[in-house]
């Protein structure tokens, strides 16, 4: 009798077989590309998905119908009433064994690298951030020039342990399945919700009870008129912390390890604040109400009942969209504009409120927009300073291209920005003034609460040149934030 070798028995019907060819196709091209899963990376997201998701996937399915192709060909010889043996005897099992527990083991360290390298990699930032290109390029875009830029992304969205890792996956599928039905929104909105509370993610590094002193801040804004003039704001920021004689400043009066601080959210982006609670150190518990934000109890009831933590005031620490005018005075300040092409802050900023359909076109009208205008209007200039106009429209297009995505409706102040009060409400949220205790006490809108201004507004403020800085605008660009 004929003998079969446990290749044909495990490939003897054709599910089987697909299931043979499977895991044998994917061996193979697991061992051509044993560099790239030894250092699990690839060249493009798109080859990454193909390496370390798609071909374990196969791997696995193949895995599968190989014994579901013997149990199902098994099934239908005993429907059909074959009595007959339904595995190999003797030898050919004999040798059906070692070769199972030979391919066992075999398919053990393949399986484990496949599996260890698609849960890797679907942690990257690359995969995070490219995969879905539309989807997430605004994200990645702002992330990729943000201080968190080499902070992996899965740090800061899942955190350390088990549980978290599991819901980030879950949610993924989901996020999956709406960009291959097209069903997701436009913009992406902030995961307010779902991010994990700071102290298990931000804390990590961050220490933000520890005493940090005041902060030295000089910013310059300049002024849409020919010359560009400039005008320099600086301020004593009052970080603070706790120190020896207890919790003071920004950060000691609202993360005091001691006190508790929470609030009500009733508009789902935690922008409108009608109540806030404080229990101080001696558990003494103050209720401070809105007299702006009218609800009533039962939306008081359903609105967000959150512990105040770093993600209210920092809520953007790392995807930042800026504002034009905020944009084009740090790009003139850091000397990509020069403040010598004359208007250059007014046709900058008359340049990135435009709408355009697509980042092409942006950058094609924006261009062409400088380009005119300082050829038609001051021909000299023109002709004398074509590197700096080419710098100049260099930095605008970029400005534009990391701040605004029309395909995914994203604009100027999509996205409110909580840190301070200048560009949006921030700190005003809450010490607006309006939010008054049952005793009469007040959450204060002083702006000495939080920091001194030295200077406002100022041409060569007399405060920097007393503390030796030079006063010049583009001098202060590297300065701002430095402690005294």
């Amino acid at each position: 009798m004929l003998q079969r070798t446990p290749l044909a028995y495990l490939a003897s019907n054709l599910i089987s077989l697909i299931g043979v060819v499977l895991v044998t196709t994917s061996a193979i091209l697991w061992l051509l590309t044993l560099p790239a899963f030894w250092r699990g990376e690839a060249s493009t997201p798109y080859i990454g998905i193909l390496l370390f998701l798609i071909l374990p996937g196969l791997f696995l399915l193949g895995l599968i119908l190989i014994p579901l192709g013997i149990a199902l060909h098994t099934w239908k010889r005993r429907k059909a009433g074959d009595r007959g043996p339904f595995v190999p005897q003797g030898s050919e099992l004999r040798k059906l064994a070692i070769f199972v527990v030979l391919t066992t083991a075999v398919n053990l360290v393949m399986g484990s690298q496949f599996s260890y390298r698609a849960v890797t990699y679907m942690d990257t930032d690359s995969f995070c951030g490219k995969s879905c290109h539309q989807v997430m390029d605004p994200e990645y875009t702002a992330y990729s020039n943000s201080p968190h830029a080499r902070v992996a992304c899965t740090e800061c969205h899942i955190g350390p342990g088990a549980s978290f890792f599991v819901k980030s996956k879950l949610s993924g599928a989901g996020q999956v399945l709406a960009v291959l039905f097209n069903t997701y929104p436009r913009p992406i909105p902030s995961p307010v919700e779902a991010l994990r509370p700071a102290r298990e993610t931000c804390e990590q590094c961050h220490w933000p009870q520890k005493f940090d002193g005041d902060k030295f801040f000089v910013e310059t804004e300049y002024a849409p008129d020919e010359k560009n003039t400039p005008s320099t704001t600086v301020a004593l920021m009052k970080i603070g912390g706790r120190n020896f004689g207890g919790t003071v400043g920004i950060h000691g009066a609202h993360v005091d390890a001691k006190a508790r601080m929470e609030y009500v959210s009733t508009d789902g982006h935690r922008q409108a604040i009608p109540q806030v609670t404080y229990t101080d150190a001696q558990g003494k518990v103050t209720v401070f109400n809105s007299s702006d934000v009218k609800v009533t109890p039962e939306e008081l009831a359903r609105g967000e009942h959150r512990e105040m933590d770093c993600m209210d005031c920092h809520n953007r620490p790392t995807h930042i969209f800026q504002l034009p005018e905020r944009a084009v005075d740090a790009a003139i300040t850091q000397g990509s504009i020069s403040p010598a092409l004359p208007f250059i802050k007014k046709q900058a900023l008359e340049a990135l409120k435009r709408e355009y359909p697509d980042h092409p076109t942006a950058e094609r009208q924006i261009a062409a927009s400088l380009d005119n205008f300082y050829r038609t209007g001051y021909p000299r200039i023109y002709a004398a300073e074509q590197v700096a106009l080419k710098n100049a429209i260099g930095a605008v297009e970029t400005i534009y291209a990391r701040n605004v995505f029309p395909d995914m409706k994203i604009t100027w102040g999509t996205y409110p920005n909580n840190l301070g009060h200048t560009d949006f409400p921030g700190c005003f949220r809450c010490h607006d003034g309006n939010h008054t205790s049952a005793d009469g006490r007040t959450i204060s809108n002083d702006c000495a609460t939080c920091h001194d201004l030295l200077a406002v507004g100022e041409k060569n403020p007399k405060i920097l040149t007393e503390l030796g800085m030079d006063p010049s605008p583009q001098a202060s660009a590297g300065g701002a934030k430095d402690k005294p």
